[in-house]
């Protein structure tokens, strides 16, 4: 990993070039919070900004965007398609609806934001071809810079290798101390795919966590500076997310120390911590199919 600044660079399959740390708005309320804790966060000096349809902050986080007077092509845009929009041509609307929302003419990242899974419906498989050959149409077509997935395990992205002529390039899942899924990084980095941790901090719970605390001061870091760390010695890109300007900062001061290969292997071991129960197949976002 030589990872040194906040704009360094992982690499994707198709020789796209995506900043290492993400400002993720997960939770982050539409209006003034979503708009003003992304133009502090562009300030602060991130340039990956991440978003999704259904945060219903999209709106916010593009007006964030362009209050910070940086360029369109320096700050690298991601955001996700829903659920209830699955199938070819709601698809390609809903991507649509998201550039406009954004207020831009394209995407630097779309990902599928949860696979359709077989308890929803039989026909599962179909439901997520029909919904990726709109993505493959998108980045054809020159709307997209690349495409991903979210939440997918081996079986889903198995499934995708059926009928997908352009392989997804990101797969973004929960990942931190204590939820790792790390036989699904590893199995997503052997393919070629990059991961993205969504959930870094572990949705705050990680942070008051004794065994952390102290591995955290070892290092003369925050628990939530261990955490991205770890992330990125994981070659996992983190999305950390903060309402507190002094916190956003913080949060990229993580290029002057190295967590040693014992912790590391300690952080990826540890017990069921900070948890959301989400997976695919019993996330409670996936109880619909196309808005049922």
């Amino acid at each position: 990993m030589n990872l040194n600044k906040l704009t360094d660079t992982f690499v994707l399959s198709n020789g796209v070039e995506i900043p290492c740390i993400g400002y993720g708005t997960w939770q982050t309320p539409s209006g003034d919070v979503a708009r003003d804790s992304v133009k502090a966060a562009i300030d602060a000096g991130y340039r990956h900004i991440d978003t999704a349809f259904a945060y219903g902050n999209e709106v916010d986080v593009g007006e964030g965007i362009k209050a910070s007077g940086v360029a369109r092509k320096d700050v690298f845009i991601t955001t996700k398609h829903w659920i209830t929009e699955r199938g070819y041509q709601k698809t390609i609307d809903t991507f649509e609806a998201s550039l406009k929302n954004l207020g831009v003419d394209y995407l630097d990242l779309y990902l599928v934001h949860w696979p359709c899974v077989e308890k929803v419906t039989p026909d599962w498989k179909e439901v997520n071809a029909e919904t990726w050959r709109g993505f493959e149409k998108m980045y054809k077509d020159g709307k997209l810079r690349a495409l991903g997935v979210s939440n997918y395990e081996a079986k889903h992205l198995e499934a995708l290798d059926e009928f997908a002529t352009v392989k997804p390039m990101v797969n973004q899942i929960e990942f931190h101390p204590g939820y790792t899924q790390y036989d699904n990084v590893l199995y997503c980095q052997n393919r070629g795919m990059l991961v993205q941790a969504w959930s870094p901090l572990g949705s705050g719970a990680v942070l008051k966590d004794e065994t952390l605390n102290a591995m955290a001061a070892k290092y003369g870091k925050s628990v939530a500076q261990l955490c991205i760390r770890f992330a990125l010695q994981c070659d996992v890109l983190p999305l950390p997310k903060s309402l507190n300007p002094a916190r956003m900062v913080q949060n990229t001061e993580v290029f002057d120390f190295e967590i040693d290969k014992d912790d590391v292997k300690a952080l990826i071991e540890m017990p069921l911590l900070g948890f959301t129960g989400w997976r695919p197949e019993d996330a409670p976002a996936d109880a619909l199919v196309n808005g049922d």
